[in-house]
């Protein structure tokens, strides 16, 4: 139990945080849609869409954590259920968005020739929908009934009511998506080092022109434009390093907590 300072001082960290982290989603979100150029590339479809899981999941766990630890509500494990739910959707989706962007990144260095045609709009668009639903059929399962109090199994230490097979197996699927995520932007950056000194001898030049193997001209292309793809591919990689350094502990304690007991001092 917390005393008074305490409390007080969890609440002013959690609103001060919580506040600087949607603001700041927020703020992308209106640079996304007050531009009619982004809002056309597929790319920020899902930076959009990371913005908007990054910005509800600080809402839902601020209010959370501010109403065990501050107010001492006692929820109802339905209750208990739907709001860990949020949580949960909210950090699959967030995960979700940066598989998206990679995959999408590593099609625009891999295949720059054919980009335009493999990702569209109307594909960007039904990849993040299905993403999302995907992200809260997984997060509501407990509350659906894959919880150990209705199966009468091992419980979680560090997560009430949830089971440590839906533990495991969500660990397993973020697992994947950030080892793919890893791998991707592993090789952006190598293509991004191959490419830097052909792309800086050039830099005179406004085009440049791509053949065939059988020497066809077979279209042009604006070094500016990979320069660009290059650096959103970067900065992609800061907000994934900015998600391993957040979660990173959190995820290395639901691991220990799936093979050891938990002390019960921590």
């Amino acid at each position: 139990i917390l005393t008074p300072s305490q409390q007080l001082a969890v609440a002013v960290m959690s609103l001060t945080l919580g506040t600087f982290t949607v603001l700041e989603n927020l703020v992308v979100l209106c640079v996304i849609l007050q531009s009619r150029t982004l809002r056309c590339r597929p790319s920020y479809h899902f930076i959009g869409s990371l913005a908007v899981a990054d910005l509800l999941g600080s809402v839902i766990f601020v209010y959370s954590f501010l109403d065990f630890h501050v107010f001492h509500r006692k929820d109802s494990p339905n209750v208990f259920l739907f709001k860990l739910g949020g949580v949960t959707a909210s950090f699959t989706a967030s995960v979700g968005s940066l598989f998206l962007t990679a995959i999408d990144r590593y099609i625009s260095i891999h295949r720059p020739l054919a980009y335009r045609r493999i990702v569209t709009r109307t594909k960007a668009v039904i990849a993040f929908c299905l993403m999302w639903t995907i992200s809260i059929v997984i997060a509501v399962l407990p509350l659906l009934g894959w919880n150990c109090k209705r199966l009468n199994s091992v419980c979680s230490n560090i997560f009430l009511l949830i089971d440590k097979n839906y533990l495991m197996f969500w660990i397993g699927v973020t697992s994947v998506l950030v080892l793919f995520i890893i791998y991707a932007y592993i090789y952006i950056l190598w293509k991004a080092h191959h490419h830097a000194v052909r792309m800086l001898s050039r830099t005179s030049q406004k085009s440049l022109v791509v053949y065939s193997a059988d020497g066809t001209k077979v279209q042009t292309t604006r070094p500016e434009q990979a320069r660009m793809d290059i650096r959103l591919a970067k900065t992609l990689v800061l907000i994934l390093v900015v998600l391993v350094i957040c979660w990173g502990p959190v995820l290395a304690i639901m691991v220990y907590d799936l093979f050891w007991r938990m002390d019960d001092d921590i």
